[in-house]
């Protein structure tokens, strides 16, 4: 079964380039007056990370002069290319390269090319005459090129992956000698395709020497093997740089990590975790390291919970590293998401040239051998910083932001640079320049003792100062009218309380009448009722009388007055109501007939209860 599905796939991958090469036949590409003397290839496949090194000599048997050299890459490693650097080496040829020196790579487009192959044109420094020849060192990084298979996995299961790859190398040009050999992360491997010159050897696979090759030569292999280093994946992580020009440059990374490996299926059990970690775990990752710069201080590892005390860091003169333990162990399809922080000597990273100072610092992330979908490097200036440029030795996209922190008046300049598919090879110094007025320092201190000098003046000024109001000043007397005002409208509104409270006994009684039937106890509680509204309307005579004379109550009175006025309606409709349920209990008629009697009034009690409490609460507030 397991072979079925491999060959499955195999045939899968294989069909499109396949196809690919009739089309590649053409002599618009493969005409040329370059081969291939010698083709050298080691791939890596010791971590997440395929690192494909090819060594290329390449010789011109042509008269004309030569300027580029082509590289083709199928669309499955083109889709997953994150990083691609070609570099001259020691040659037989007239030319003397420079080692270690990246050369221009650019994608270009020939004609009658499918879409399914990329090409990509390496820019000599010098032109390549007939008879010469010279060494090339391609470095291709790939990234979520390694397939799990099977693509989930118990706790207790290793995780295996697959590879697929030409043993011929893949180029627009011939090839007279070539070889290739894998370097896998031990012997242990399941299944690889077995040609007639591939071999074995511990944990190294070789095919080759194949000799006198076409152009777009391709033989399919597939590599099934066990891989259970950490497969931690960023999908994001965005890394502040923050510059201040007293002395320190300070550094946080919010890191988002996936395990991109096989995915976990299955309940996962501590106890057999933490007995057998190396068996009841293999293909779970428990810590990462980082590898900080030297002379890093005050560094901090934490999430959203709090700070995570599961971490080492140890150093030198030459580095720092940290290393760091999420809260659970990291099984394939787990997340989590955590803050590293730490700070560095300014005079290490800021430096100065041509009236202009300059950052240089690395541009990906210290982890060791992680892989980050979406990189956001911001870079954050100081205040006043002017004149603002970045040199990146790779493409990337890039904009400014503002940020505002303490005591800033304007704000800072941010830069912000983004990048997909970042690999550690991507981890070269970058630069960023700018215009700073060393004067400027002096603002945020001057502002912190001039605050402080205006604070101790205003206290000496009010401990001095007589600032009390006269009595005998008209805003005191006003003030005064006010606030009996005040008191008067809160004695109306304790009086309508009471009302209220009244009218509810009312309501009570009829309650009482309708469960019990006793007419005589209902017309008591009417006539107690009466009684306390007339004593009530007495006592408000007076407060009343007060704010219509009073000239500070002319915004309020009329709601007040108002609210006299619907307190009387909504009393004379209950009145009515408890005349009316007493009069039909009296004559012994049916409940149906009572409500009949009473609806008109329910409803006009309910509107005026609504409007009363609407002008309490508004005066309540006042």
């Amino acid at each position: 079964m397991k072979r079925g599905i491999m060959r499955l796939n195999l045939f899968l991958f294989l069909f499109p380039i396949l196809f690919t090469f009739v089309f590649l036949s053409s002599p618009v590409i493969s005409a040329s007056d370059l081969i291939l003397a010698k083709v050298d290839r080691r791939i890596d496949l010791t971590s997440q990370i395929v690192r494909i090194t090819t060594s290329l000599k390449v010789e011109n048997m042509g008269s004309d002069v030569v300027s580029e050299v082509l590289l083709s890459f199928p669309e499955n490693q083109a889709n997953h290319l994150a990083y691609l650097k070609a570099t001259l080496s020691e040659g037989k040829g007239k030319i003397k390269p420079s080692a270690g020196v990246g050369l221009p790579v650019q994608v270009v487009h020939p004609k009658d090319v499918p879409p399914s192959l990329t090409i990509y044109s390496i820019s000599l420094p010098k032109g390549l005459g007939k008879g010469d020849s010279l060494t090339l060192d391609v470095l291709a990084v790939l990234t979520h090129a390694l397939q799990p298979f099977p693509e989930k996995i118990n706790q207790a299961d290793i995780q295996l992956l697959l590879f697929q790859e030409s043993a011929q190398y893949l180029s627009p040009y011939a090839v007279k000698v070539q070889s290739l050999t894998v370097k896998l992360p031990d012997a242990r491997i399941e299944s690889y395709t077995k040609l007639e010159n591939a071999k074995l050897q511990g944990s190294e696979l070789k095919y080759g020497p194949y000799e006198n090759l076409p152009p777009f030569s391709y033989l399919p292999i597939v590599i099934h093997f066990e891989n259970n280093q950490p497969f931690a994946v960023a999908k994001e992580l965005v890394r502040e740089i923050e510059i201040s020009h007293w002395g320190n440059v300070q550094i946080t990374e919010h890191y988002n990590i996936v395990h991109a490996g096989a995915q976990s299926k299955g309940e996962f059990s501590r106890l057999d975790y933490q007995t057998r970690p190396y068996l009841r775990g293999a293909s779970a990752f428990r810590r990462l390291v980082a590898k900080l710069p030297p002379r890093a201080h005050s560094v901090y590892y934490r999430d959203e919970i709090g700070n995570i005390s599961t971490s080492s860091l140890w150093g030198d003169l030459k580095k720092t590293e940290l290393e760091i333990e999420p809260r659970y162990p990291m099984f394939g399809g787990w997340k989590t998401a955590f803050t590293i922080g730490y700070g560095l000597p300014l005079q290490d990273f800021l430096f100065g040239s041509d009236g202009k100072r300059f950052l240089n610092i690395s541009f990906g992330a210290p982890i060791n051998e992680l892989v980050i979908d979406t990189l956001f490097v911001k870079v954050v200036l100081p205040e006043g910083s002017r004149d603002i440029s970045v040199s990146v030795p790779f493409p990337v996209k890039q904009w400014q932001e503002t940020k505002l922190s303490h005591l800033d008046i304007v704000g800072r300049p941010v830069v912000v640079l983004e990048k997909n598919n970042v690999v550690p090879e991507h981890n070269e110094h970058f630069q960023v320049y700018y215009k700073f007025n060393s004067l400027s320092m002096l603002r945020k201190p001057l502002m912190l003792i001039s605050g402080f000098f205006f604070l101790f003046v205003a206290c000496i000024f009010y401990t001095h100062a007589d600032i009390s109001i006269s009595k005998s000043s008209a805003s005191y007397l006003a003030k005064l009218q006010w606030d009996d005002v005040q008191a008067t409208i809160r004695q109306v509104h304790g009086i309508i309380s009471r009302c209220l409270t009244a009218h509810d006994k009312l309501e009570t009684s009829l309650h009482d009448l309708s469960r019990t039937g006793d007419v005589q106890a209902c017309k008591a509680t009417r006539k107690s009722v009466d009684s306390s509204l007339k004593e009530l309307y007495k006592e408000l005579k007076q407060p009343l009388t007060f704010l219509q004379s009073s000239p500070q109550a002319a915004q309020i009175l009329h709601k007040v007055e108002e609210l006299v006025a619907k307190e009387r309606e909504l009393q004379e409709r209950l009145i009515a109501k408890h005349t009316t349920v007493v009069d039909c209990y009296e004559k012994k008629l049916g409940g149906r007939e009572i409500e009949n009697r009473i609806a008109s009034h329910q409803q006009k009690i309910s509107a005026l209860r609504r409007e009363v409490d609407d002008l309490m609460d508004l005066i309540d507030e006042i």
